[in-house]
C-alpha cells in the first residue's frame, strides 16, 4: 500500500510516499513560506509521485493550533499562528481538492507520536507520551493506542508551572511568560543565558535548571495521564546527558508518591529518546495515512 505523508512545520514542510512497513520511497523539504506558494510545491509533488503509484491516502501532521474537528466549518484551519500568512489558513481543504485523496490530520505531535507507536521508541505501550522540545515545546499522547483529542487538542507546551525561585528570567511565552514552553524551550535557554542550547557545556549550571523545569513538567502529565513510556525528543533534547538530570529530578520530584517499578527501578525505561530520531514526524504522518486508508477499505 503506498501512503503519502506531510510533516507540516513552521520552518518546513515535509512530504514523502511511503507504504505500512515504514519504509519510504520518496521525500522533499519544501521551506514553509506564504500558503498559496508552499501547499501548491506540496500538491505538486504528490501528483508528480501519483503518476507512478496510486497513492491510497494521505496522513497530516501539522504545525498548531489547528482545527481538528471534521464537522467544523473551518476543519483543517490553522486557528492562530505568528508565522506571517498562515493565521487562520487552510491547509487541508487546498490538499483535498487537488489530490482527491482520504485524509487523516492531527497535529504535528500526535503525529509524530503515532509514528513511534508503530515503529519506534512506543512499540508495546498503548499509553504514552512523546513531547518535543526545541524551539517550542510540543506535546502528544496515545491513550489506549489512540491519540488524545478533546475540546482542541494537547498544549502540553503550556502547562503552567513554577519558576524555581532563584530565577527571574520573566519567560519566552507571549500569552503565558513563564509556562513550560516559556521556560524551558531553545529561545528561553538562549535569552536567559545569552548563547544557544547547542554550546553550552555539559557543565554549565543552564543543564541543571533545564533538567529542573523539564522535570516539572513531566511530573504534571505523569500525574495527570499516568502514561506507561515518556519520549523526549527535538533539538533541546539531543543533548544526551539531559536524560539522566531529567530522570532524576523527576524521580526527586515525585517524592515516593507513584510507587511503581517504572519510576523507582526502571527510570531509563521509563523516560527515553525517540526511536525514530528526527524521522517521527514523517513517518507519523505516513502512520495517519494508513489510518485513513484503513478507515476507508484500501
Amino acid at each position: 500500500m503506498n501512503l503519502a505523508g506531510l510533516e507540516a512545520g513552521g520552518t518546513k514542510f515535509v512530504c514523502a510516499v511511503g507504504d505500512e512497513h515504514g519504509e519510504l520511497s520518496a521525500q522533499v523539504r519544501i521551506p514553509t513560506t506564504e500558503p498559496a506558494e508552499t501547499l501548491g510545491q506540496v500538491i505538486a509533488f504528490f501528483r508528480d509521485a501519483s503518476r507512478d503509484t496510486r497513492l491510497a491516502a494521505l496522513g497530516i501532521g501539522c504545525f498548531g493550533p489547528i482545527d481538528l474537528d471534521p464537522a467544523s466549518t473551518t476543519f483543517g484551519h490553522i486557528t492562530l499562528s505568528p508565522k506571517h500568512g498562515w493565521n487562520q489558513a487552510d491547509v487541508v481543504g487546498p490538499l483535498v481538492r487537488a489530490l482527491g485523496l482520504p485524509v487523516e490530520l492531527d497535529t504535528d505531535v500526535n503525529g509524530a507520536a503515532l509514528g513511534e507507536y508503530r515503529w519506534g521508541a512506543a512499540r508495546g505501550f498503548d499509553s504514552f507520551v512523546y513531547l518535543t522540545v526545541g524551539t517550542g515545546i510540543g506535546g502528544g499522547a496515545l491513550v489506549g493506542g489512540r491519540p488524545l483529542h478533546g475540546l482542541l487538542h494537547p498544549e502540553m507546551g503550556h502547562l503552567l508551572i513554577e519558576r524555581r525561585e532563584d530565577d527571574d528570567f520573566p519567560g519566552t511565552c507571549p500569552f503565558h511568560g513563564t509556562c513550560f514552553e516559556g521556560l524551558a524551550a531553545g529561545p528561553a535557554i538562549e535569552q536567559r543565558w545569552g548563547r544557544k542550547a547547542e554550546t553550552l557545556p555539559e557543565e554549565h549550571p543552564a543543564w541543571e535548571l533545564e533538567a529542573h523545569y523539564l522535570a516539572l513538567g513531566l511530573v504534571n502529565l505523569v500525574c495527570t495521564l499516568s502514561p506507561r513510556r515518556v519520549i523526549l525528543g527535538g533539538g533541546v533534547m539531543s543533548q544526551t546527558h539531559l536524560f539522566p538530570r531529567v530522570r532524576e529530578r523527576v524521580r526527586t520530584l515525585l517524592n515516593g508518591y507513584l510507587r511503581t517499578p517504572a519510576i523507582l527501578v526502571d527510570n531509563e525505561e521509563f523516560i527515553v529518546p525517540p526511536g525514530l530520531g528526527h524521522r517521527a514526524g514523517v513517518l507519523g504522518a505516513i502512520a495517519l495515512a494508513e489510518r485513513a486508508a484503513l478507515a476507508r477499505g484500501a
